[in-house]
């Protein structure tokens, strides 16, 4: 089910080292980007959606912002995110 406690868990606990780490950079940063996919296939059926649309590009402003900080703080972690999340490399 979609943001149940188990579901974070795993997520966490794939990304962020442990399941109890919900602080990390990573584990954030894999939260968002699945919450991300929801929400993107939710405006594929509902395109007049307005305000999950809002919410949507508010999530993709706090994942951006997460993966700068990643950036500037330590670039082998952000690769290692990047690389194991399918992401595009938005940092130039």
């Amino acid at each position: 089910m979609y943001l149940s406690s188990e579901w974070k868990s795993d997520i966490f606990a794939k990304h962020g080292g442990a399941a109890t780490n919900t602080g990390s950079a990573e584990g954030q940063v894999a939260l968002f980007t699945s919450r991300i996919a929801h929400l993107t296939g939710h405006l594929k059926k509902n395109k007049k959606d307005f305000a999950t649309q809002l919410s949507l590009q508010k999530l993709v402003g706090k994942r951006r912002a997460l993966l700068a900080y990643l950036y500037k703080k330590d670039i082998q972690r952000y690769r290692a995110i990047i690389k194991a999340l399918e992401l595009r490399d938005i940092i130039k």
